[in-house]
């Protein structure tokens, strides 16, 4: 993200009336962000029974990059984890009967279809599992193509040198969930069966995933993998922009209710049909950051001031993996256990009048109960996820706050009516292309004025209620990260 976007949104904030909630006393926090990538192909080479077979780059795997080390150089034999889980809310262990302490990790990458869509998301992180292995003692860890896959091998061998990122602490040391068990590579099918040769082990495991058996057996492997990475790495600066409403309630002013957008996009990119490299992102997300600054203006031009106090926080490096969000969840400029609701807007699609709306993570919080008032306010209902499969709860910034222990949703216009044709049209000709521009014809921006409408009316619920949003009793989330309400 380029300061000047940063830039923009602080005056608007300031034109808003906000308080600067930044670093020293600026609208501006500063994020340090780590960008590494593979330097090379690097090496991978299998033996088993003395003889060594060196897999192929582009056929057989893609390095991983390791944010910790220019140089990667590891020889340990190799263990098969299944999917490397660990969830003993579904009573299972994917590291039962294995030592992987000083060994290589492979697994497959996803989760099972038995477990449930947002915690099958949530279970089928790469970086939970990369987590896992790290606290087993692995050396480090493979992704093995899984049979029927979103996002097969092939889909991902062109951008193998993309630039990954973390954000940094003041010594540059990147925020890691897996440290010192980087993840070496991914493996094809193909490179899957040189690395396990044919190891009964094997053969049983990618049966069992063809036949949609839920639970694989791990099993330590007669192969030993010499791997060899090389990484390149370089330091970025960035920003997120914060600015608050005090809160009036003298009770109540110091909790503070985060609503968040992203201010990145992806950049350039691959040319269009017209050669157009500039990928805007006008619905994805300077739509979300418009309807921050409109919401900062309406709760202005209502002369009452809110109860609690309302922050509007403008999220950098949503698109290199919620890194911004992270960094703030990590470093907030508030006291985080005052922190007591996030409500995200994430690429609204205002193509079409809709009928109803999505808050992913609804159902998880009382915030649900204020969702489902604050919309009849413009006249539609609540609808439920509709693509459950997705896992778009763990997708957007409001999932780092959700790690928190926070009570969180992240708001779409609904699927009703023509909804979700015109959502599934903006995903097939414009997602993430060159073609995602505020010339869009289909545009309806009146339908842009009821999306802020009815988060105006969220927010300002929130804001002036007499009791905290809470998490409901036993949900995953909110017990998992220990939130407020969920035990």
């Amino acid at each position: 993200m380029r300061q000047h976007a940063a830039q923009y949104v602080a005056s608007q904030y300031y034109a808003a009336g906000l308080r600067p909630a930044g670093d020293n006393g600026s609208y501006l926090q500063a994020v340090p962000l780590l960008s590494f990538r593979p330097a090379d192909k690097g090496t991978l080479t299998v033996t088993r029974g003395g003889t060594p077979v060196t897999l192929e780059f582009g056929k057989d795997y893609i390095p991983g990059g390791d944010p910790e080390k220019l140089s990667t150089l590891i020889d340990a034999g190799v263990v098969f984890a299944g999917y490397g889980i660990v969830a003993p809310q579904y009573k299972r262990d994917d590291y039962k009967g294995v030592d992987v302490k000083g060994k290589i990790v492979a697994i497959f990458g996803g989760a099972p279809g038995s477990f449930d869509g947002e915690e099958r998301a949530h279970f089928g992180s790469n970086a939970n599992k990369a987590a896992i292995a790290a606290k087993k003692g692995a050396a480090g860890v493979i992704l093995i193509e899984t049979p029927g896959s979103r996002r097969p091998f092939a889909q991902i061998v062109d951008y193998w040198d993309e630039w990954r990122m973390t954000w940094a602490d003041a010594q540059g040391n990147g925020h890691l969930t897996a440290r010192g068990t980087p993840t070496i590579a991914s493996l094809s099918t193909a490179g899957a069966a040189k690395l396990f040769g044919e190891d009964k082990g094997w053969a049983a495991a990618t049966k069992a995933v063809a036949d949609g058996k839920p639970v694989l057996k791990s099993f330590a492997t007669r192969a030993t993998l010499a791997v060899a990475l090389k990484t390149e790495r370089k330091m970025v600066m960035s920003s997120n922009v914060a600015g608050i409403i005090p809160g009036s309630d003298p009770a109540l002013k110091d909790e503070v209710v985060v609503l968040t957008a992203h201010l990145d996009h992806v950049g350039v990119g691959r040319p269009d049909a017209k050669g157009d490299t500039i990928y805007n992102g006008a619905m994805d997300n300077a739509m979300g950051i418009a309807s921050l600054i409109e919401e900062a203006k309406r709760f202005r031009d209502s002369g009452k001031p809110p109860r609690r106090s309302v922050m509007f926080l403008a999220v950098t490096a949503e698109e290199k993996g919620l890194i911004g969000a992270d960094y703030f969840a990590h470093n907030p400029t508030v006291p985080k256990d005052k922190i007591v609701a996030n409500v995200n807007l994430d690429m609204p699609v205002i193509t079409y009048k809709f009928e109803d709306m999505i808050a992913f993570g609804a159902a998880r919080s009382t915030l649900g109960e204020t969702v489902a008032r604050a919309t009849a306010t413009v006249g539609v209902g609540v609808g439920t996820d509709p693509m459950p499969e997705q896992g778009f709860f763990v997708r957007s910034d409001h999932y780092r706050f959700v790690q928190q222990g926070i009570p969180s949703v992240f708001l779409w216009p609904g699927m009703a009516g023509v909804g979700r044709e015109a959502f599934d049209r903006f995903l097939s000709t414009r997602y993430h292309r060159a073609s995602d521009e505020i010339t869009n014809p289909e545009i309806l921006w009146d339908q842009g004025v009821r999306f802020i409408e009815a988060n105006y009316a969220i927010a300002r619920e929130i804001a002036d209620a007499d009791a905290r949003p809470a998490w409901k009793k036993g949900d995953f989330f909110g017990t998992l990260y220990n939130g407020y309400g969920a035990k």
